[in-house]
């Protein structure tokens, strides 16, 4: 082949490979080798995702993206979401589809199927069989562009999409709509056979039969757009992996992650509940779960006390007048409950404490010598959130954060955001996690307030703590809250899941906004930067979150109770009396279930409670002063004296709770 009839494109090492003119990243994967093309299902070329099939041109970058890999699955299920769309059109004749979007661990998709039908389990089976036949039939992915008028044609019996188009080409499009469609003047479509059709932009693998490995999981409920008052569709949950194995594990840890659900839990281990007469999304604490409660709260404040951050309070709702200084009417409206109009203004339940924290900071005149000032407080927000996103404490509308507020100097930037860096990971390390994953979100211009130059330097200061840290991160673009960039600590969990839970928001336009000031060394004035930063999150979901971690068996310094006694008989009461008053003085947990039951019922019972410690107290114990002991998941000791077993329980909790 003479070198006219080669292209040199460049791979993610930064090296070259040539190959012939009308190449595609499929080509070029094969070229590499066997096992890569195999394993290809997209590519990324000069930054943007595309088909394997898209010809390559000179100088193109290009990194081939793998079915193991986040991207990889991505595509997976954003494909086998198509098939499912197509099977599902060609079982019930007159569906309407609508999107099929990939999630995170699988994808969706939303239909309306005629006569107000709703899917059975046997829909399921019959639905997942002819998806099973079209992965057989190995039927090719082709990707057309059309003109909206033709793109209108092809979907006039499906209204749904035909409302994608119109949004799309009239510039009244939301991201879901660009996700669905693409861009430009054109309107991008995937065509699986002659019969079938769908929108997308893709990318998506070069035939069905790259697919096999999924499962669908569940039906539910979904409004279109999200809007309540529209119709009312059919969700179809899925997900699908590169292996047979994969997918398995991942089956495998969703039940796990059912044994785990903390709305289960908390109701076997009479924690809290959600009473219907409070509506969606509110919680009241039973006393169990109000001690593990107080119990992290505590935690929290003497961490805060003794790292140099002063108490504050707040209120519960403020003067509109507050929101619309801070930003937040504009930018936030949507999350806030609805305005209470009282003879003297208009009120709103607070969505964040920050404007508030402002106000005590602005009180009075401050100095240079003053800063950094950190402000602390356990306040109490409201947010609306939709009624089909609640979900347990994880999604809730009135919640409680461990909301703390840094007032700094320039000079102090780094050092204090590296400080708040150490601070978040020691106190989520206490709680037991140690898999750590860190985002750095940036601006996003029509969501956001503030000039170029300060948003520069807040997103600078974060990402130089970050590597300081010396700590993989990626970059969330555009996520960033109205007011700053922030840096997101995501934990993984013990069955693998992240969780978002801690982070931290450099800010320089709340203080412009509300005109903070301080005195500097040179007797001028000049404006704080101001630190957002929460360690839980949210006291109820990281409750929730570590209810699942650790599966109801919370660590003895947390649980609600450390020690349960039972005695063998009623003989043996008055004995376990005086035991449990003895642990009570010593400032441990306990109680006691007399023998009005079987003692292996009894046991049993603690054992559902996910007690640390369940002693028992026979004839023996009572002239030995002895106690057989039975620790949750080890095996039980017999004859154990009383006294030794005081020393382990105080040297357990004593660990636990770093003292």
């Amino acid at each position: 082949m003479s070198s006219a009839a080669l292209i040199d494109v460049r791979l993610p090492d930064g090296s070259t490979r040539q190959v012939a003119t009308g190449s595609t990243s499929l080509d070029l994967a094969a070229s590499i080798g066997s096992r890569l093309a195999k394993a290809a299902v997209a590519a990324v070329v000069n930054g943007e995702e595309r088909d394997l099939s898209v010809p390559l041109a000179a100088g193109d970058q290009v990194a081939i993206v793998t079915a193991d890999s986040d991207a990889g699955r991505h595509v997976l299920r954003h494909s086998t979401a198509h098939v499912l769309a197509q099977a599902v059109v060609q079982l019930f004749p007159g569906a309407k589809f609508t999107i099929g979007p990939a999630i995170e661990d699988g994808f969706y998709y939303d239909f309306e199927l005629p006569g107000g039908r709703t899917f059975t389990d046997d829909d399921l089976a019959a639905i997942s069989e002819r998806m099973k036949q079209i992965v057989d039939a190995d039927q090719p992915f082709v990707r057309s562009e059309l003109s909206p008028a033709d793109a209108l044609r092809v979907f006039a019996e499906q209204p749904y999409k035909c409302e994608i188009i119109q949004r799309v080409t009239s510039g009244s499009a939301d991201a879901g709509d660009a996700g669905e469609v693409g861009g430009g003047d054109t309107v991008s479509v995937y065509r699986n056979t002659d019969s079938f059709v769908d929108l997308c932009r893709g990318p998506h693998v070069p035939s069905t039969g790259r697919l096999g490995h999924f499962a669908l999981m569940k039906v539910a409920g979904a409004y279109w757009r999200g809007n309540e008052k529209g119709p009312m569709l059919q969700r179809i949950y899925g997900t699908a992996f590169e292996s047979k194995a994969a997918l398995q594990e991942h089956l495998i840890r969703l039940e796990e992650a059912e044994k785990r659900d903390h709305r289960k839990l908390a109701v076997e281990m009479d924690l809290l509940s959600f009473p219907s007469e409070l509506g969606g999304g509110l919680a009241v604490w039973h006393p169990k779960g109000a001690i593990v409660r107080k119990l992290m709260e505590d935690y929290s404040r003497e961490r805060h006390q003794n790292g140099g951050y002063q108490f504050v309070y707040s209120p519960h709702l403020a003067n509109a007048q507050l929101f619309e200084t801070s930003g937040h009417l504009d930018f936030y409206k949507d999350g806030m409950y609805p305005p209470m109009e009282m003879d003297n203004g208009t009120y709103y339940p607070k969505p964040m404490n920050c404007p508030m924290h402002c106000l005590i900071y602005r009180d009075r005149q401050r100095s240079y010598r003053e800063l950094p000032l950190r402000l602390f407080e356990l306040g109490t927000v409201y947010r609306y959130e939709r009624a089909g996103t609640l979900h347990g404490l994880l999604r809730i509308r009135g919640f409680t954060q461990d909301d703390s507020h840094i007032f700094c100097t320039q000079e102090h930037l780094a050092e204090e955001i590296s400080s708040l860096l150490d601070f978040v990971l020691s106190v989520l390390r206490r709680f037991g996690f140690d898999d750590f994953s860190y985002k750095l979100s940036t601006r996003n211009k029509e969501k956001s307030v503030g000039s170029d130059e300060i948003w520069d330097k807040a997103t600078a200061a974060l990402r130089s703590a970050l590597e300081k840290l010396g700590v993989q991160y990626t970059i969330g673009e555009g996520d960033a809250a109205f007011y700053g960039p922030k840096i997101d600590v995501d934990v993984r969990d013990a069955i693998g899941r992240k969780w978002q839970l801690s982070t931290i928001q450099c800010d320089f336009n709340l203080p412009e906004r509300f005109q903070l000031e301080y005195v500097g060394a040179d007797n001028q004035r000049h404006r704080p930067i101001m630190l957002h930063r929460a360690l839980f999150g949210s006291v109820e979901r990281f409750f929730g979150v570590l209810l699942e971690h650790y599966g109801g068996s919370f660590p003895t310094w947390l649980a609600p109770v450390q020690v349960r006694l039972l005695p063998v008989t009623s003989a043996h009461e008055s004995h376990v009396a005086s035991l449990v008053d003895r642990l009570a003085k010593d400032g441990f947990r306990v109680d006691s279930v007399a023998a009005d039951e079987q003692l292996g019922k009894r046991i049993r019972a603690a054992k559902l409670e996910r007690i640390p410690y369940v002693l028992v107290v026979g004839d023996d114990d009572v002239k030995a002063g002895t106690v057989g002991v039975n620790p949750r998941g080890g095996e039980v000791q017999r004859d154990t004296p009383f006294d030794a077993f005081v020393a382990r329980l105080r040297a357990d909790v004593h660990e636990g709770a770093g003292r």
